[in-house]
């Protein structure tokens, strides 16, 4: 077989910009990417928080006011599911935009009503853009670079994911009593259409299989996947309960700790397992997170303070497991499988996890819940470290 005719589509256009450079920042489609990226979570970041307090503004109660980030969430997981299909039918690039455009264009709907049925319309349209958005994003991210910069790349990904969740969530909420919501909506649908038109500097990219000979079996994610699903879970679960685990006076900080430490935990992850190898990384990372958590089981029982630690370590460890995690799954199938696989497991597993950390604190209380969790996630160990071919 010709060793030249071998060479999958993903190879050839991987690395359509400067080839030479040392960094995935030489590289201008993948600048322009994170430009975009930054502008289409902004729109998702400010209002995740004011959406709900639209609904009670209108009447709504918790359960129903609640239901309009669910339903966002659940059209997101839907949306993801058929982006493999998509992707291998459509340009990535364009998909990119529509998804970040999505975010934006049905929002100003929000102004017209706080009737539940507007409500959970308008975030399920804006849903399926931020299915679309998450994993065309990860999916360029793998496209637009070399090989052996992914690892850097999807580091600065999650900078331009997790720079605007830090800075927008609680931003959202203090516009939304300073300017009103009408404005704010308008505002946070702009921001989104806006980044869409970046599209036109990134290159025109469509992921299609590899060949024969070269694709990888979907089982060869799962345990990757697992990994994640297990360590976001976790963090979805401790996210919303930390704050009545601990003191009012600890908490706040311990989850702006563990929100910076994850985007450094991404940025060292990239950076080392360019280096070193990827699951090389991944083991120690889990390991990270795992002692984490069971440093916040004990702020849980008896000692608040240890929390800010705690969060420090499993947010650190945290961030590590996305990066490495989202590379070893890119190594092992097509970006659009792994790219969705990926999305499914962190916004599946943050539903899940606030789910579950629910019914276990009602059996046994915060402190066990939280060694449990730590507990598993050591056990994961195990995957991380099993190499697969």
């Amino acid at each position: 077989m010709d060793r030249r005719r071998s060479t999958t589509y993903q190879e050839q256009v991987r690395t359509p910009f400067s080839t030479g450079s040392r960094t995935p920042l030489g590289q201008r489609s993948f600048r322009y990417l994170l430009i975009a990226t930054v502008g289409g979570f902004s729109g998702y970041a400010l209002l995740l928080p004011v959406v709900p307090l639209w609904a009670v503004a209108g009447g709504a109660g918790e359960i129903a006011a609640g239901a309009t980030n669910a339903v966002f969430m659940l059209v997101t997981v839907l949306a993801q599911l058929a982006m493999p299909w998509l992707l291998r039918k459509m340009d990535c690039r364009g998909l990119f935009a529509l998804g970040t455009a999505m975010i934006g264009l049905p929002t100003p709907l929000f102004a017209l009503s706080s009737d539940m049925w507007v409500l959970l319309g308008v975030s399920a349209l804006r849903g399926i853009g931020f299915g679309v958005l998450t994993v065309t994003g990860s999916a360029l991210t793998a496209e637009l670079v070399p090989l052996a910069q992914r690892g850097r790349a999807a580091a600065y990904y999650g900078l331009a994911i997790g720079l605007p969740n830090v800075a927008l969530l609680p931003t959202g909420v203090w516009l939304s009593g300073r300017i009103g919501f009408g404005p704010l909506f308008w505002a946070a649908g702009a921001i989104p259409v806006l980044a869409a038109l970046t599209i036109l500097g990134i290159e025109r990219v469509r992921i299609r299989d590899q060949e024969r000979g070269t694709q990888a079996r979907p089982v060869a994610l799962l345990p990757s996947w697992t990994v994640m699903a297990v360590n976001t879970a976790a963090a979805g679960g401790l996210t919303a309960f930390l704050p009545l685990a601990v003191s009012p006076s600890v908490a706040p900080p311990a989850l702006l700790i563990f929100a910076a430490a994850t985007m450094l935990g991404r940025w060292l992850a990239g950076h080392l397992g360019d280096r070193f190898g990827q699951q090389g990384v991944l083991a120690p990372s889990v390991l990270f997170g795992g002692f984490g958590v069971l440093l916040l089981a004990l702020a849980a029982w008896t000692a608040d303070p240890v929390a800010l630690a705690g969060a420090a370590v499993f947010g650190t460890g945290f961030g590590a497991v996305q990066n490495t995690t989202l590379i070893l799954m890119l190594e092992r199938a097509d970006s659009a499988t792994a790219s969705t696989a990926w999305n499914i497991a962190y916004d599946g597993g943050h539903g899940l996890g606030a789910i579950g950390f629910g019914v276990l604190i009602a059996a046994s209380g915060y402190p066990v819940t939280f060694a449990i969790t730590g507990a598993l996630l050591l056990a994961c160990r195990a995957l991380a470290g099993r190499r697969w071919a």
